[in-house]
């Protein structure tokens, strides 16, 4: 059977949203893919921040360009490593961050789908249009149902080749970003550090002139 590499996209803000994500990325894995979670493979934003802090970097700053570190972290691995997403559209409100996570990955031609089983968010009976075209008017109702699903959407729509050159210049400087973010965060080092974490960060995103004036490098 093919490999993929999948982008598991949807709402992580309390336990249960983190544990239906990380049994959707169980579930690929039991069937020989890779997954980037985010919560899991990604940073932790409060935790890096508090480094950051700790450092002498004020707190509104240290969040903003770590921020941005996230944002060109998952755009990386939205346009280089990972060739197909599932889309988690349970909620009351669909997750916004994986809202726009979907819609880069359609613009890419990334392969798709969506697994729902919450009707809460549907408008007369349906979802908003303009979320499920994206993953052409359907969605898997169960779990276990999601590693056949995605490779039959595999089958009929692969990932579209990606032509690096084409890509804007601003997107381009944030996969490159991104890349480097990745690098980091992948060496057996840094697994867990967030101490190393944070010299990754401070090194890509923070702003130059506040680099030369924050207490740790005076």
């Amino acid at each position: 059977m093919e490999s993929l590499r999948v982008y598991c996209a949807g709402p992580l803000f309390n336990q249960s949203e983190r544990d239906e994500m990380s049994a959707i990325a169980d579930v690929l894995v039991a069937q020989g893919h890779s997954v980037y979670l985010p919560h899991r493979d990604g940073m932790e934003f409060r935790l890096v921040r508090e480094v950051l802090i700790d450092r002498g970097w004020e707190a509104d700053l240290a969040g903003a360009f770590l921020h941005e570190a996230i944002f060109a972290l998952d755009v990386y691995q939205l346009v280089i490593a990972c060739n197909s997403v599932v889309w988690n559209l349970n909620g009351r409100v669909p997750d916004e961050g994986a809202v726009s996570e979907a819609a880069i990955a359609w613009t890419l031609g990334k392969t798709m789908i969506a697994y729902q089983d919450d009707v809460r968010s549907m408008i007369a009976g349906r979802m908003n249009p303009l979320l499920v075209g994206l993953v052409d008017f359907t969605a898997v109702q169960q779990i276990k149902e999601i590693p056949a699903a995605l490779m039959a959407e595999w089958k009929r729509h692969p990932a579209a080749a990606l032509e690096l050159d084409r890509l804007s210049t601003k997107l381009k400087l944030c996969v490159e970003r991104g890349t480097a973010l990745w690098q980091a965060l992948s060496h057996e080092r840094a697994q867990g550090e967030n101490e190393i974490i944070a010299d990754c960060v401070v090194q890509l995103f923070a702003p130059e002139n506040a680099l030369a004036t924050n207490p740790k490098n005076t």
